[in-house]
């Protein structure tokens, strides 16, 4: 008998927790099975969850399905439906070890098809106990899950339920346990991180989190993976300012520069907003770069509006873009409003994506003969501090932070020797 086969959707949220489902699913013994952790931030990563399950169970015959995740949240039917498909879990139950104990007596019956309980009743989170994953460089450590907001795009918070937060001495032994193993890099991951703490006694804020990892800890460098930027509060902007071992890169929930599309959307933030934040930001970290999430096409967009979220790319200086082209998701108040057609929805997302493509050059391009510290990745691959790669002529070891000077770079990478 073999081990599970584990395939996983969408953000590093879920990636850390198919890492907690494969310790889960080991420690019930659990045998020849496929467990498909799904995402339903857009229909594509809905069609590519149910490509991938019947791409699966087509290499595995004969093995049970688990289909879990954010789309087996909101879509539970339409996966129990599928006939490849031998039991859907929800978000809530996928953590759980007595899903994965009954798991084993249960598929043999094919009994309990469909386990999906009402997400919004879960009121904690717990820190699942994981020694990283991906590389031997990079751990990650989820710290909050859920959302209580409610922009009119978005279906997360019905497959993440409300936000809960893992209490801040849960979350220091874990990065502790972490450091011990060896990992020089650490990263906070949520659904809305800035979120962390208001369910919490005496309501801590994010900052607070990080002060006090950074105090109690002795990692290298901390990372803090999306954030809404509206919400960072004054303890994460002296870390930002004073912290040498939080990492120079953040990524932002920006989503569009057009104020009344910032509006129709629920966002919180208007667009000098998002200007001003990254101008402190800087201003406070001078060698800080930022990502952001770009939503092209939300419904009711003109050409006027897609150009504002085109010039927010250079107006807040704007280098890792994540660009979404606009997918209605039912059950949100965005699928009701107007729609853009989908040819200009693909145009302006490929606009999108060139001035994000541009921005990385001109990042690039300017770190020539200065100095990084690298985290290696592989033998010849690292991430400097501001998340860009750099490519080695020689090995290096992995998981170490190296000292190098930049040579060089292509359109997509720095060189070193």
């Amino acid at each position: 008998m073999s081990a599970p086969v584990f395939s996983n959707h969408g953000c590093r949220l879920n990636a850390y927790e198919t890492e907690a489902m494969k310790d889960l699913a080991s420690r019930a013994g659990l045998r020849d099975a496929v467990v498909v952790n799904t995402c339903a931030v857009t229909a594509e990563a809905v069609r590519k969850a149910r490509k991938d399950i019947r791409r699966l169970a087509r290499e595995n015959p004969g093995a049970p399905v688990i289909v879990t995740g954010c789309a087996a949240q909101t879509q539970a039917e339409t996966f129990a439906a599928m006939p490849e498909v031998t039991r859907v879990i929800g978000n809530s139950e996928k953590m759980q070890p007595a899903t994965w104990e009954a798991l084993v007596p249960d598929l043999i019956g094919r009994t309990e098809r469909v386990q999906v309980d009402d997400i919004m009743s879960v009121t904690e989170t717990a820190g699942h106990l994981i020694d990283g994953f991906g590389t031997r460089a990079r751990a990650y450590v989820q710290v909050q899950n859920g959302c209580d907001h409610r922009c009119t795009f978005c279906i997360i918070p019905y497959g993440r339920g409300n936000s809960r937060s893992v209490p801040a001495g849960v979350v220091v032994d874990q990065v502790n346990r972490l450091v011990a193993r060896g990992y020089n890099e650490v990263v906070l991951t949520g659904v809305d991180l800035t979120s962390w703490g208001a369910d919490l006694p005496g309501g801590p804020r994010l900052g607070d989190l990080v002060a006090r990892i950074l105090k109690l800890t002795d990692v290298p460098r901390l990372r803090i993976s999306s954030i809404d930027s509206i919400e960072v509060d004054d303890a994460l902007m002296r870390c930002i300012a004073d912290e040498r071992r939080l990492m120079p890169h953040l990524h932002l929930s920006l989503q569009h520069g057009s104020d009344l599309i910032l509006k129709r959307m629920k966002r919180r933030h208007l667009r000098d907003d998002a200007i001003r934040f990254c101008e402190t930001a800087r201003r406070l970290r001078p060698d800080m770069t930022f990502g952001a999430d770009i939503i092209a096409g939300f419904p009711t967009e003109t050409e006027d509006h897609f150009i504002d979220s085109l010039r927010l790319v250079e107006d807040c200086d704007l280098t890792w873009l994540h660009v979404f082209p606009y997918s209605p998701r039912n059950g949100t108040p965005a699928a009701r409003m107007p729609a853009v057609d989908g040819r200009a929805i693909k145009e302006r997302a490929a606009r999108l994506r060139a001035a994000g493509d541009r921005a990385i050059a001109a990042h690039l391009s300017a770190q020539t003969d200065r100095t990084h510290h690298v985290l290696m990745e592989s033998p010849r691959m690292g991430r400097t501090a501001q998340f860009a790669e750099v490519h080695f002529a020689t090995d290096r070891p992995v998981g170490q932070v190296v000292e190098t000077r930049i040579t060089g770079h292509t359109d997509t990478h720095l060189t070193a020797a």
